[in-house]
């Protein structure tokens, strides 16, 4: 095998740190384009061709810019359901020309429905005829499929340059990390970028890789190096070979990938990928990063500041209440734990006594320490309102996985698996868990478990449904765990 150095972490510039975002962005405006420059062709063979008939007299471009504009929303939007924008190693011609076909042809249904029913006084959406629709759908595809073809060679060409690769990490020993290494070697194109091996359990090394250290300084290592991917290649690793490596696995935004055996291939519990042919399993590819970790936090600040704004009054009503009601102060600040295990002040209008900690830190059913009108905010989940400041300062977002407090993280870390998992992404006033009854003094192993399915599955649809639960259900009153 050939000497592979060390890739040097990556720079800090803010082009390099928003690369991800910045391709997302320019794909988008990339297919817009193409499906404007489609559209207009189109219009022009329309005044060209007289079929199914001749165009109106006077037919003028402008009267299509509505429908133009129905038109790029859908077919973006199709486009992001079939996951166009989620960065992959490689696309054949025919997989991307049957992904494109399919996002093409449903966003021009949805937009020739959406039209009839709100453009009929249009002119333009008048004189669409059959034969302008079949231009702009098959120029569409032609054109969607040539300027992504420019923007894959402008990617490669940045990649050959250094940026936007994956810095890969690779765990395991014998043939099948050599297989892995190997072809990450003669398949440049993919992007990856070699930082060395661990090799699983003193296996000998790999000539011409750089070895890394042990598996016990494997999270060290992933942050030192700044690795953005680990691929797991053991052959018949038992349950609890795997479960050792991933445990220690827990930053954020860091891909796992496997390279299995054939009993894993067979199994088929686990969504497949490959590496330049190779199958890989993916254990975990996350699914909040890149674009999607700006427009969650665009969703943040916007629906944190709105409700502050909006509820301020309120506010103020329930902290004179709360001075009227105990001694005390109108909030109460504890430290709690959050994205990347870094601690933070979670804010909530005080609720109980001013003695409470005292007493006790675990909350339970009846609990004594809370005061009337604490047990009453509670109950409709009041208490968390000044959380929404959180929210606004970036410690937590609307909707992920309830903080909890570091000595409880460190009792839960060493008994629960893949619980420090939690803390990939931010966490939320709301969760999955929550509208889920998952809340008070209930299982914190099926609360782990819904946090993880949450953080994996992740989308915006998901977010807005949980939102929606957690409204429903504060005034509903149906949280009987909310004490």
């Amino acid at each position: 095998m050939q000497e592979v150095a060390p890739a040097k972490p990556p720079s800090s510039s803010p082009f390099v740190r928003h690369y991800t975002s910045l391709v997302t962005l320019s794909l988008v405006l990339s297919d817009a384009l193409a499906i404007a420059l489609a559209f207009y062709a189109a219009f022009r063979l329309r005044l060209i061709l007289p079929f199914p008939e001749k165009a109106a007299q006077g037919l003028r471009f402008l009267d299509f810019l509505p429908l133009l504009g129905l038109q790029i929303f859908a077919i973006v939007t199709a486009f992001f359901v079939g996951k166009m924008y989620h960065r992959r190693r490689i696309r054949y011609g025919s997989d991307e020309l049957a992904t494109i076909f399919s996002g093409v042809s449903m966003g021009m249904l949805i937009s020739i429905a959406v039209a009839s029913l709100t453009l009929k006084t249009s002119s333009g959406a008048y004189d669409y005829s059959r034969g302008m629709v079949v231009y702009s759908w098959l120029l569409t595809i032609l054109f969607t499929m040539l300027f992504r073809g420019v923007q894959a060679r402008l990617q490669r060409a940045l990649q050959y340059l250094g940026f936007g690769r994956t810095r890969v990490v690779v765990v395991g020993s014998g043939d099948p990390a050599v297989a892995v290494l190997q072809r990450l070697m003669q398949t440049p194109r993919l992007g990856y970028d070699i930082v060395g091996l661990i090799p699983f359990d003193g296996a000998r090394p790999v000539p011409g890789v750089p070895t890394l250290g042990t598996l016990e300084a494997l999270p060290e290592t992933l942050t030192r190096e700044a690795v953005d991917e680990v691929i797991i290649a053991l052959a018949g690793a038992s349950d609890e070979d795997m479960l050792r490596i991933i445990s220690r696995c827990d930053r954020s935004s860091l891909s796992i990938k496997v390279y299995p055996d054939l009993f894993q291939i067979m199994a088929g519990q686990m969504t497949m990928g490959e590496l330049g042919g190779l199958p890989l399993l993916n254990i975990r590819d996350v699914a909040l990063r890149g674009w999607r970790v700006t427009f969650k936090r665009a969703i943040d600040v916007i629906g944190s500041a709105t409700f502050l704004i909006l509820m301020s009054p309120i506010l103020l009503i329930f902290a004179l209440l709360i001075k009227l009601d105990s001694p005390g102060p109108v909030f109460f600040a504890q430290e709690r734990m959050g994205l990347d295990g870094k601690k933070f002040w979670c804010i909530k209008f005080r609720s109980m006594r001013r003695d409470a900690e005292k007493l006790g830190t675990w909350t339970t059913k009846d609990d004594p320490r809370r005061t009337r009108l604490g047990t009453w905010m509670r109950a409709k989940n009041v208490d968390e309102f000044p959380q929404f400041i959180n929210v606004l300062l970036g410690d937590m977002s609307l909707v992920g996985p309830r903080p909890e407090q570091p000595r409880y993280v460190e009792e839960f870390r060493t008994r629960i698996p893949r619980y420090m998992e939690r803390h990939r992404e931010k966490s939320g006033i709301t969760g999955w868990a929550q509208v889920n009854g998952l809340r008070g003094d209930t299982s914190i192993e099926e609360r782990t478990q819904y946090d993880l399915w949450y953080i994996e599955n992740w989308s915006v649809g998901l977010d807005f449904r949980i939102l929606f639960q957690t409204v429903f259900r504060m005034f509903a009153g149906k949280d009987a765990n909310a004490y």
